[in-house]
């Protein structure tokens, strides 16, 4: 049923979000952490930019990362889309 589907969407994006907010999940292991594949995550992450998140990428040691601007890395809770941003 579509009613479904879109809820899976939406249940995936914040799955995704809170593994950005955490600033330690690359793009595959994102994929690996939800059951999903690479390019459904940049899907998501894309959608989400388009919902205002503020997500960029970051080159860490190990290499990189989506990161929330604004955040440290340290929140758990499912962070809030900037102000003036549609969802």
């Amino acid at each position: 049923m579509p009613y479904e589907r879109s809820y899976e969407i939406e249940q995936r994006l914040k799955a995704v979000l809170r593994c950005i907010a955490t600033g330690s999940y690359s793009t595959p292991q994102i994929a690996e952490e939800l059951g999903v594949s690479v390019p459904t995550v940049s899907r998501n992450v894309l959608a989400l930019r388009k919902r205002g998140h503020a997500i960029r990428s970051e080159k860490r040691g190990d290499g990189w990362r989506y990161v929330l601007e604004g955040t440290t890395g340290a929140e758990k809770d499912t962070p809030q889309p900037r102000k003036g941003a549609h969802a």
